[in-house]
């Protein structure tokens, strides 16, 4: 066994196949119908990886009349191995929840492992990801699917906390690990 392999918590961990690409209907590509945001634009936002025939301002696709189309070009990584969260099964688009008329999302993530220390920074980078890709008027819920981690109460009332985001967010270090685990990886 290697050094790295040794600290690293789960060394081998299983391996998923990616949901892969949507393909967008007419509808959804027609920039004229409004179309309210739903579970699966929420997954795009965590996983998708191409784009078309869509012009891109940052993270958020905004239609002409205000429309906001969520399209994103990258994935979250796992920030303790070279694979995305999607590969490693951590969150599923069947537990995705977004209401469009109450303008709330609602994201379970489940670690690979039940006492992974890597849980809190895993949901803040998931957290992240979607505060910088949603409309404002978003209200959005991060934690971890019940019963499948040893600190889950800890964990969730730190991501629910507001505060604490905010404060770990003008942490640089921490800040740095969390863009680290949105940056670009070839896939």
């Amino acid at each position: 066994m290697s050094a790295t392999a040794a600290r690293l918590e789960n060394a081998n961990p299983l391996i998923f196949q990616r949901a892969g690409e949507r393909l967008l209907t007419a509808g959804e590509e027609d920039e004229d119908v409004a179309d309210p945001i739903d579970d699966r634009e929420i997954f795009d936002i965590l996983y998708i990886k191409h784009i078309t025939k869509l012009l891109l301002t940052g993270c958020v696709l905004v239609h002409p009349l205000g429309k906001a189309f969520i399209v994103v070009t990258e994935s979250i990584n796992d920030p303790e191995h070279p694979l995305s969260l999607e590969e490693l099964n951590v969150v599923e688009q069947m537990r995705v929840n977004v209401n469009d008329q109450e303008s709330t999302v609602c994201v379970e993530f489940t670690p690979t492992i039940p006492h992974c220390s890597m849980a809190t920074l895993i949901g803040l980078s998931i957290k992240v990801k979607l505060l910088r890709s949603l409309p404002d008027r978003f209200k959005i819920d991060v934690h971890i699917t019940p019963g499948t981690h040893a600190s889950e109460d800890a964990v969730n009332k730190q991501l629910a906390d507001k505060e604490r985001v905010a404060a770990a967010l003008e942490n640089s270090h921490l800040l740095e690990v969390v863009n680290q685990c949105l940056s670009t990886r070839p896939v």
